[in-house]
């Protein structure tokens, strides 16, 4: 096969994750069914009994020879004909360990629905390691005592290897029950043939000049970050007055008839034929479009920054292969795994040598050089996390000042 036809196939697996797996999906805050199926939830959620004794819990395991990981649906290295899974398939070759790779997260909301009860319950949910965003629904499990704290001496390239913008997240301090598995920028994408000119600021959303083809998310999680953003506050240290703001000008700029349409993953449609010329957008989404032809489009992060998410790896209570999952977060933030991985799925990796790897041995500058995938720092100095909820009163004081916007 041609470099050109792997450049091909490669440009149609990234579109085809982009419509299979939409952002969207891994949001947190899930208007709709999703919230009204947390808010049923939590009231009848108490804490879990947990091990008192962590390390001495640790010291006790005994290592096996299985691991059953839960997954996003195509969020892993896979061969062009589907049928093997290169990453995978070296661990189970270089460990003995046999690896259960499960699709199973469509959703946060579901995902966490499903396995609560059954964790409370005491028993345990089937997996050895989850993959979970960032925002309420990894912090209820955090929140529940779900999750199992880390035997961080097993997995030293984490700290070899880890960007700094994956090290002591502000939803888990000291990385004590999470390690990043992929990460992406939620910024602002436009194309300059419609704007006739760059575009460097949340302002710039607000910019009459462009009134009808402003794209905002519908997701109040993004929506309330780029009006605070817009006012230059910091969404991870912000508090509910300055919500109250952000929310103010967010209907201000509604009001105005500046914004087209509030979007879900289908903004990136927009944006590709011209509805909207500026909007809101997630980085996977922009290289995903310049992939599958739409070279115009640019994603910045503006002057006052970007929202950072990460989708982390966690081994829940109850995991009868916990050993195998530390081998296995171990072996994965190794430059050659992350690279093969990153590789193919596009988003933001968390161990920044992986670059040379797909430059050097997989001979894939296009995805080694692009600043969507491996950011430089001087925009990742820029980036914020997002508000890390101190309970679920904390979490719907968000959702009732924000949710107005879209729902009206």
């Amino acid at each position: 096969m041609s470099q050109d036809d792997q450049s091909g196939d490669k440009s149609m697996q990234a579109f085809y994750r982009g419509m299979t797996q939409p952002r969207l999906s891994r949001q947190n805050f899930m208007r709709g069914a999703g919230a009204a199926m947390m808010a049923a939830l939590a009231p009848q959620l108490a804490r879990a009994e947990t091990v008192k004794d962590w390390k001495a819990w640790w010291a006790s395991q005994k290592p096996t020879k299985e691991f059953v990981f839960a997954n996003w649906p195509l969020y892993i290295d896979t061969s062009t004909d589907g049928k093997d899974r290169p990453s995978i398939d070296a661990f189970e070759k270089q460990t003995g360990i046999n690896v259960t790779y499960k699709e199973v997260i469509q959703e946060d909301a579901p995902f966490y629905a499903q396995i609560a009860p059954v964790l409370k319950s005491g028993q345990p949910s089937g997996y050895d390691m989850i993959v979970m965003t960032d925002g309420w629904y990894l912090t209820e499990l955090l929140m529940q005592k779900f999750l199992v704290p880390i035997w961080r001496e097993k997995v030293p390239n984490f700290d070899k290897y880890a960007a700094p913008s994956v090290k002591n997240p502000p939803y888990d301090p000291g990385n004590k029950h999470t390690m990043v598995w992929q990460s992406g920028l939620t910024g602002i994408a436009y194309n300059p043939k419609m704007t006739k000119r760059e575009i460097t600021s949340y302002e710039d959303l607000w910019d009459p000049a462009f009134a009808g083809h402003v794209g905002m998310f519908s997701d109040v999680q993004e929506l309330g970050c780029a009006g605070l953003l817009k006012l230059g506050i910091n969404p991870t240290t912000s508090t509910p007055a300055e919500w109250e703001k952000a929310a103010a000008t967010l209907k201000e700029q509604k009001a105005k008839g500046l914004v087209r349409q509030y979007y879900d993953q289908s903004y990136i449609n927009a944006l590709e034929n011209g509805d909207i010329w500026i909007t809101m957008a997630w980085s996977g989404d922009i290289y995903q479009a310049n992939s599958k032809g739409y070279k115009d489009l640019k994603f910045v992060v503006p002057k006052q920054g970007a929202v950072i998410w990460h989708d982390n790896m966690c081994i829940p209570v109850g995991a009868k292969n916990p050993l195998s999952a530390l081998e296995w977060m171990n072996y994965y933030y190794t430059p050659e795994v992350a690279g093969m991985v990153e590789d193919y799925v596009n988003y933001i990796c968390p161990v920044p040598a992986a670059k040379d790897y797909i430059l050097n041995v997989i001979k894939d500058p296009a995805v080694a050089n692009s600043p969507l995938v491996f950011p430089p720092q001087s925009e990742l100095a820029r980036v914020h996390e997002y508000y890390a909820f101190k309970n679920y009163a904390d979490y719907m004081k968000w959702n009732n000042i924000f949710n107005p916007i879209v729902q009206s």
